[in-house]
C-alpha cells in the first residue's frame, strides 16, 4: 500500500486535525485518509438526477409524513 509522508503541516491545522480525529475516535491516520475521500472521491451531483430520485422515493412512500418532531426525535436517537 503506498506512504504518504506530510511535512511543514501548521500548527493550527495539526490541531484541529487531531481534534476532528477525537471527535471521530479515529486515530489522525484515518482522519487524514477520510478526509481525502470525502474530498477526493466524491462525484459531482447533477441536481435533476438528484430530484428525480427524490421524486421517485417520495412516489413509492405514499402515506409516509414525517413531522417536525418525527424528525427532531429520530436526530436526537441514539444521543443519549
Amino acid at each position: 500500500m503506498p506512504t504518504l509522508t506530510l511535512k511543514n503541516i501548521p500548527k493550527e491545522l495539526h490541531k484541529r486535525l487531531k481534534k476532528t480525529a477525537e471527535l471521530h475516535r479515529r486515530s489522525m491516520n484515518c482522519e487524514v485518509i477520510s478526509l481525502l475521500e470525502q474530498n477526493l472521491m466524491n462525484r459531482p451531483v447533477d441536481p435533476e438526477e438528484f430530484l428525480r430520485h427524490a421524486r421517485a422515493l417520495r412516489e413509492s412512500t405514499p402515506g409516509l409524513v414525517a413531522t417536525e418532531k418525527d424528525l427532531r426525535d429520530a436526530k436526537d436517537w441514539g444521543r443519549l
